[in-house]
Formats: C-alpha cells, sequence, structure tokens
C-alpha cells in the first residue's frame, strides 16, 4: 500500500516553494509588462495602479528581513493573489463588471487572510507573555482587525471616486455595504477557527500551518499555553 508522503513539521513543502517562486514572478512580470504599456500609452491612472500592485508584491519579503520571521508560504501565495485577482484582474481587466460575484469572494478572502494574519501576530505576542489576554479577546482582535482593514479599503475606493472621478465602488452604497458584509463573515470565520485552535491546539485549516510557523521561527520561542 502506497503511503502519502507529506513534508514533516519545521520543512517547506519544495513542491509549494517553487509554486511560490514561479507564481509571485509570474505577477511581477505581468504587472511590469502593463506598467510598460501605460508608460507607452501615458496612462497616469493605470501607471499608478501597477506601480502600487508591484510594490505590494515585495512587502513579505521586506517584512521577513524587517522582523526576522518568516511568514507561512501559504499566507505569502494568498496575499499575492488577492493583489492579482484585485487590482489586475479586477480593476485592469475588467473582471469586476464581468463577473458579478469577483468582487464579493476577493473582499470575503481579504477578510479570513487578514483575521489569520492578526490571529497569528497576536498569538506569538500571546505566547511569548508580552500579551496577557483570553482567547476570545484574541479571536476578537484578529475579528476587529479584518473588519478595520475592509472599512478602510471602502473609505479609500469612496476617496479615489470622489477625487479622481473613477468607479471603484460599482454600485455605490450597495457595493460598499456587500463588501463590508462578506469581508465580516470572512473576519468571524478566521476568528472562529483561531479561538478554536487556542482552546484545543487544534482547529481546521490553520493548525498545521501553525505548527510549522513555530518551527520556522525558532527566536520567536513559542512555548505552548
Amino acid at each position: 500500500m502506497r503511503k502519502s508522503i507529506k513534508p514533516p513539521l519545521g520543512k517547506k513543502d519544495p513542491f509549494l516553494e517553487k509554486f511560490h517562486f514561479f507564481f509571485i514572478w509570474f505577477v511581477r512580470i505581468t504587472l511590469l509588462i502593463v506598467f510598460y504599456r501605460a508608460i507607452w500609452s501615458e496612462n497616469i491612472y493605470v501607471l499608478g495602479i501597477v506601480l502600487f500592485a508591484f510594490m505590494l508584491t515585495f512587502f513579505a519579503f521586506f517584512f521577513e528581513r524587517r522582523y526576522k520571521i518568516d511568514i507561512p508560504i501559504e499566507f505569502e501565495i494568498s496575499i499575492v493573489l488577492l493583489i492579482y485577482g484585485s487590482i489586475f484582474l479586477g480593476e485592469l481587466k475588467g473582471y469586476y463588471s464581468s463577473f458579478w460575484w469577483w468582487d464579493l469572494v476577493l473582499h470575503t478572502l481579504t477578510g479570513v487572510i487578514v483575521g489569520l494574519v492578526g490571529f497569528l501576530v497576536l498569538l506569538t505576542l500571546y505566547r511569548t507573555k508580552r500579551v496577557v489576554a483570553a482567547p476570545s479577546s484574541i479571536a476578537l482582535f484578529s475579528f476587529s482587525l479584518a473588519a478595520a482593514v475592509g472599512g478602510i479599503w471602502e473609505i479609500f475606493e469612496f476617496g479615489m471616486d470622489q477625487v479622481f472621478g473613477l468607479n471603484m465602488q460599482k454600485s455605490g452604497l450597495m457595493d460598499t455595504m456587500w463588501d463590508i458584509i462578506v469581508n465580516d463573515a470572512g473576519a468571524l470565520f478566521s476568528s472562529i477557527l483561531g479561538y478554536l485552535y487556542l482552546k484545543s491546539g487544534e482547529a481546521p485549516i490553520i493548525s498545521r500551518i501553525i505548527k510549522r510557523f513555530e518551527k520556522e521561527n525558532p527566536r520567536v520561542n513559542l512555548p505552548k499555553t
């Protein structure tokens, strides 16, 4: 009987690392091509969006270098995927208009990912005794962070529409409210997973990621609760 092969905790999955490398550089090269075309056509709007997106693809790299913390590779892939899906496919390729569900899916995933990142940050502080809090408070923080980020993004969309005459909000108030609702639904999902992990040491989806994060960041020194 053939056994399934899984990478041991503390070691990165070679396939996932290769996929991460090629995917991120695929996104960067795609953005550079669009950047060149925007310069050629003198499209300042596209130029600004692409430059912003390109810089965001380096966020995880500089964060790791600055704080000496190895971000779970799944999070890095997810963040770049959101950047590519929202800014390139959504704004520049018109997926928001072509697929009514595109915006809702991205906002839901944003809530999930930001909520998990917030949970991971506070978990680190909690395990190293820099923060004293109940599991429910940590879960509430992860939810609040993701909800706040979603709200700030909607303010950004409103500001861009008002100042530059764009159409980032699409259908206006209806678009804004549904974006906030699905973002908060994703944030709630993440906070529940975080709470379950703190209470039992296991939770769907995130248990293996968190355990590998602990192994890959010995300097963080996360003692068990």
